[in-house]
């Protein structure tokens, strides 16, 4: 099992910046991608970045060159550090984890979610 807690929501200005924590603890060896989603009110869940274990990135169009995901290995984090934030990024943020346990090669973890609000 893994377990996985968010920080760093929060209120923010247009063109303004936060910076979101991802604490995994657990299995953490079972983990091979993570990545941060996003649910704004009435849509679906969208993957916003993703980072795979051997350091590859992606990310969605909406948040290139904006968003960039990181991970300190030492503390199990992972961070997605948003800048020029638009309103439309106002949304509840998910840290997720791919990994793979006996009998099951894919298996998925979610955080509980933070909330981030982009507003005058």
């Amino acid at each position: 099992q893994v377990q996985l807690v968010e920080s760093g929501g929060g209120l923010v200005q247009p063109g303004g910046a936060l910076r979101l924590s991802c604490v995994a603890s657990g299995s953490i060896s079972s983990i091979y991608a993570m990545g941060w989603y996003r649910q704004a009110p009435g849509k679906q869940r969208e993957l916003v970045a993703g980072l795979t274990s051997s350091g590859s990135t992606n990310y969605a169009d909406s948040v290139k060159g904006r968003f960039t995901i990181s991970r300190e290995n030492s503390k199990n984090t992972v961070y997605l550090q948003m800048n020029s934030l638009k309103p439309e990024d106002t949304a509840v943020y998910y840290c997720n984890a791919d990994g793979v346990v006996p009998g099951n090669p894919h298996i998925e973890y979610w955080g509980q979610g933070t909330l981030v609000t982009v507003s005058e």
